[in-house]
């Protein structure tokens, strides 16, 4: 696919805010206990919004 994006894709500061963000989903996930209910949707959306503005610059 064309809009694959690589972890170059990303600025630096790009790049800080994910691994970040990847480090609290983690944090949370070990909160869980196996219980499922640990909200980390909030995080997923930041991600997902870093990542669109990336593959919008990409494709100029």
């Amino acid at each position: 696919m064309a809009d694959d994006l690589k972890f170059s894709d990303f600025t630096r500061g790009e790049q800080v805010r994910i691994v970040a963000l990847g480090a609290r989903l983690a944090k949370r996930g070990l909160a869980d206990n196996g219980t499922g209910n640990v909200y980390v949707r909030d995080l997923q959306q930041r991600i997902e919004r870093i990542e669109n503005t990336a593959r919008k610059r990409k494709q100029k």
